[in-house]
């Protein structure tokens, strides 16, 4: 019997218990909770806070969406923007800037990735100290305080100058263009990724030693460490905030500009019909929040899914207003 033959042959209550079941099997391409989630991949990048926003978006996803989280390693700026358009990507959840860049322009022209809004983060980068510093050395609230007294943070890797402790050479940064534009007498060391960084200037810190470092906010050992965030100049029109961008060190003479931090997915994800993307649209917290999550798997070295779980129990309103 032909497919026609059947429904001519139903009634109208038949056909329309068949349509229903129809749409039953399929899933509503218009949002509707039966629509198959699938693989979602989200990118981690190298500091603790984006563990903290990674795994808890997993969690959610996972056990209320019904999605196959994948989780990848690739560095912020062009390599994960590659990815992204590569189809290795769907989902970063916390970019400090890099879509602003000259190099991210292609990727954004052509839609292969796509800002989504912010995560609901301001961030900061600057040059820090240890408070209890500023009690030998008051001058050093400015960065004019540092000039002839760089001496102070020499180290074994810095010779006769003083010692600048970088951060991960993949972050946006510019302190040597700063360094050089400043007339400071500072060595640009670099310890490795964040984990290591932050080994290096603890110690010091618990010696109660000098240390000039790059850093950042937020981040969950700010509330552990008495740090003081050292006056740079003022920013102006057209500083420049990433070295890998180039060009005289005058342009990069001041201070970083607060950073509202963006999610970002590739296009192919955006298109896709996933419910997983009206989530990630939606999904935006507090800077307390991530520093809470980061806390746990740093400080009490909970596993990062252990320590989203309970962030996620504890905070039901939030995940919900994801979810709406």
């Amino acid at each position: 019997m032909s497919v026609r033959k059947r429904w001519r042959g139903m009634s109208a209550a038949g056909v329309a218990l068949v349509a229903i079941a129809a749409l039953a099997v399929s899933g509503s391409a218009f949002g509707g909770g039966a629509q198959s989630c699938g693989t979602v991949t989200i990118n981690e990048q190298s500091w603790v806070g984006t563990t903290a926003n990674t795994y808890v978006a997993k969690y959610v996803l996972e056990k209320r969406l019904g999605c196959k989280v994948k989780i990848t390693n690739i560095t912020e700026g062009t390599p994960y923007f590659q990815a992204m358009r590569d189809g290795k990507i769907d989902v970063a959840l916390e970019d400090w800037d890099n879509w602003t860049e000259k190099s991210a322009q292609p990727y954004l022209k052509d839609k292969s990735v796509r800002v989504v809004g912010p995560n609901g983060i301001l961030g900061v980068i600057g040059w820090y100290i240890p408070r209890y510093l500023l009690k030998q050395y008051p001058q050093f609230k400015t960065w004019r305080g540092l000039k002839g007294r760089e001496q102070v943070f020499k180290s074994p890797e810095s010779g006769s100058q003083g010692m600048f402790l970088g951060g991960d050479p993949s972050y946006q940064q510019k302190d040597k263009k700063l360094i050089e534009a400043l007339g400071l007498n500072l060595k640009h060391v670099i310890a490795g990724a964040e984990a290591a960084q932050v080994a290096r200037w603890s110690q010091l810190y618990k010696q109660k030693k000098p240390v000039l470092f790059y850093w950042y906010d937020p981040q969950h050992l700010n509330s552990v460490y008495d740090l003081y965030k050292i006056k740079l100049p003022p920013v102006f029109k057209g500083c420049l905030h990433d070295e890998k961008e180039g060009g005289d060190a005058k342009k990069y003479r001041c201070d970083y500009a607060p950073y509202v931090l963006d999610k970002l997915m590739s296009g192919k994800f955006a298109t896709s019909g996933s419910p997983a993307v009206r989530f990630v649209k939606r999904w935006k917290w507090t800077a307390a929040d991530q520093n809470a999550v980061s806390y746990d798997i740093s400080v009490k070295k909970m596993k990062p899914e252990k320590a989203a779980e309970k962030w996620v129990k504890a905070n039901a309103a939030k995940v919900n207003a994801w979810l709406k």
